[in-house]
């Protein structure tokens, strides 16, 4: 029996539906944590505009009518005693309430008010009244066969039926900044009684996965210094500057210094950890390639693993054009590779007949055996967790680790986060390459935007269209409802798909290859396509509710367009005007971006959306809780050095956490 069917209400068919929001265990439930919370509280109609939404409750008077108007559409009518009015409800498609509202019912309406009307169209009825102080909900992503209260009753039986919590904050920073306890802090993320308790339980939460992230990252760092095994090369620099001086194009200056960087630790006799960052568009993976191409030189194997299969397709395509006058062998390794290419492939990898190898997550498996491993690429480093990238280290020797990352930190930062990691940074793009035009746009405009669309795909051009989230939302577009807005805009003309992070890998690998092959004109996504997707035809990219976003997601969305020499353009679409967008609007520099973003990005509302997560973090996020990871770090580093290893006993259970991502013997 799957863990989860021991909570109350949860039998097979629900863990079915769980494991599709990525829940297979109770822990993972328990942090499921909300992606917003909703205040309800009680409407005084009188202080409202017409077509508002608002919260009311009273007894039902009279009997209710049914009204059906046609086979598919059927409401309700009924009228309430508020007290102070009468307020007439409409309820549609809900035929199942008749039973249920009885006259002298007490209900609370939650719906929208139509003033000239007095009547609610409402969207959901809820049987008692309201209590007299505020009640903050939360609201959780959902799929289908599954509703938020649904999510919500799941938590609650979890919380109530746990005893032991696993608590990774030392009781001595937990006494130092006096955090509530793990259960406290779980229960009250979850069902939050006041605001004050609801910060009180993020804050406790945030720091407790920085903590363990930090923890995680610095010990990492100690065992790669700790490796004795570094690979002594003994790389020709002339022979690489041949090379480079043979390619199409002309390197920057910084792409040149990056690889003298590279190369100089490949030559040294300690293990490299360097990050190789930059701007999306600045040229960082033919510095990847080169530095494969050295390391090929000196008789050793690189391996480039990246997060989807149609980035690696990509990377494999190029690599095989630019190496295409040279010996060097090269190879692709994706889930979808057939078995029989497969065991050629591993086998040609064990015999040293493959010299580079790209693919997907696919590379870590543990009965793949390289022959001589010498460099290990990973390319936007952020998506793999630790324990992926460290398993390369039992694949025979102690393979130099190059990561690279579209997500441009400044220095300062990146000194913190990744501490003693060397960082390279590719700030200058190369020459040619068109700037993206963007445009801050307001909802109301939407029709002026439509028609800059419909301008795009008269010249055969292709479109993204991005949603904060996948399921209809009372705040924000969905992924659902801007597909049947553009089916009503384009239908006609264009052919309209979608892709978000619940479809099945393999119906978005297609999706996304059909896009890549121009058989979709307009693609509506998530965040998904974020990163490796190189489409060149696609010119422009539109996001609704961008405001929802944080700049360096939104610069990286950007990033989806200008891949060819075709103008394009972003529009970034909010309900009000904001600063933050128009920052965007005139700047196209990461660097200066993330900058700002850092900069401007405070604690944010509780209410709003979350974003995304990187590093593995859930509620945590490295540019908006930057000054408590600066505060988390000096507390690891002196967790580390004066408490850890002399009270392991203690601290047993994050022992067990660390041996996860690496053998401490």
């Amino acid at each position: 029996m799957n863990e989860l069917e021991q909570i109350p209400g949860i039998g097979p068919k629900t863990v079915t539906l769980l494991e599709k929001l990525g829940i297979r265990s109770k822990d993972n439930l328990l942090h499921y944590y909300p992606f917003r919370y909703e205040v309800i509280k009680r409407t005084d109609l009188s202080l409202v505009n017409d077509g508002d939404n608002v919260t009311i409750d009273g007894i039902v008077e009279g009997q209710p009518t049914t009204i059906f108007l046609s086979k598919k559409l059927k409401k309700i009518i009924f009228r309430i005693n508020c007290k102070k009015t009468i307020v007439n409800v409409t309820v549609y498609n809900q035929v199942y309430l008749n039973n249920e509202l009885k006259y002298g019912k007490e209900v609370t309406i939650i719906g929208k008010y139509d003033r000239l009307k007095n009547t609610i169209v409402a969207k959901e009825v809820r049987f008692g009244l309201l209590p007299d102080v505020p009640v903050i909900e939360p609201v959780y992503y959902t799929t289908s066969g599954l509703s938020r209260k649904n999510i919500a009753k799941f938590i609650t039986n979890a919380l109530a039926t746990t005893e032991d919590y696993i608590d990774y904050i030392p009781d001595y920073l937990s006494e130092k900044y006096n955090f509530i306890s793990k259960k406290e802090a779980l229960i009250n993320i979850h069902n939050p009684s006041d605001i004050l308790l609801l910060k009180k339980a993020r804050q406790r939460l945030k720091y407790e996965e920085l903590f363990m992230y930090l923890l995680k990252v610095n010990y990492l760092k100690m065992k790669i210094k700790d490796d004795k095994l570094a690979i002594k090369r003994n790389i020709d620099v002339e022979e690489v500057k041949k090379f480079i001086s043979q390619l199409t194009f002309t390197l920057t200056t910084d792409q040149i210094k990056a690889t003298m960087e590279i190369i100089s630790d490949l030559n040294s006799d300690k293990r490299m950890n360097r990050l190789l960052q930059g701007d999306v568009g600045s040229g960082k993976t033919i510095v990847a390639f080169i530095s494969a191409y050295a390391n090929y030189l000196a008789g050793y194997q690189t391996a480039m693993m990246v997060p989807t299969e149609i980035l690696a397709s990509q990377h494999y395509d190029n690599a095989i054009k630019l190496f295409s006058n040279y010996n060097l062998k090269i190879a692709l390794l994706t889930g979808s590779v057939s078995k029989k290419n497969k065991e050629e492939i591993l086998t040609k990898l064990e015999n040293g007949e493959i010299d580079f190898v790209i693919g997907t997550q696919a590379l870590i498996q543990d009965k793949i055996v390289f022959k001589n491993l010498g460099l290990v690429i990973t390319d936007e480093q952020h998506r793999f967790g630790v324990n992926q990238r460290n398993n390369f280290k039992n694949k025979g020797t102690m393979p130099d680790i190059l990561s690279m990352s579209a997500t441009p930190i400044p220095r300062t930062y990146a000194l913190t986060i990744y501490g003693d990691m060397d960082v390279s940074s590719i700030v200058t793009k190369p020459e040619g390459r068109k700037e993206v035009i963007t445009y801050a746009k307001k909802e109301k405009d939407l029709f002026e935007i439509l028609t800059m669309m419909k301008k795009e795909l008269d010249q055969k051009h292709q479109i993204y269209v991005i949603a904060p989230s996948i399921e209809e939302d009372d705040d924000s577009y969905s992924v659902i409802e801007l597909k049947e807005k553009m089916e009503k805009a384009f239908g006609k003309i264009a052919k309209i798909e979608v892709v978000h992070g619940k479809l099945e890998s393999e119906e978005k690998e297609k999706v996304m290859r059909n896009f890549e092959k121009s058989k979709i004109d307009i693609l509506i996504s998530t965040t998904v396509i974020e990163v490796g997707v190189n489409v060149p035809n696609a010119s422009m990219i539109v996001i609704f509710n961008a405001n929802l976003f944080g700049l360096s997601t939104l610069h990286q969305l950007r990033g989806r367009v200008g891949r060819g020499d075709i103008q394009s353009y972003c529009i970034l679409i909010s309900k009000e005007n904001c600063d933050r967008l128009k920052f965007l609007e005139n700047n196209n520099d990461g660097f200066k971006i993330s900058e700002y973003d850092f900069e401007n990005r405070g604690e944010g509302d509780l209410f709003g959306v979350r974003q995304s997560g990187e590093t593995g973090l859930i509620l945590a996020n490295i540019n908006r809780d930057f000054k408590m990871l600066v505060r988390v770090k000096e507390d690891v580093v002196n967790f580390m050095s004066n408490v850890f290893n002399e009270q392991l006993e203690q601290y047993n259970h994050i022992y067990k956490e660390l041996d996860k991502i690496g053998n401490l013997n």
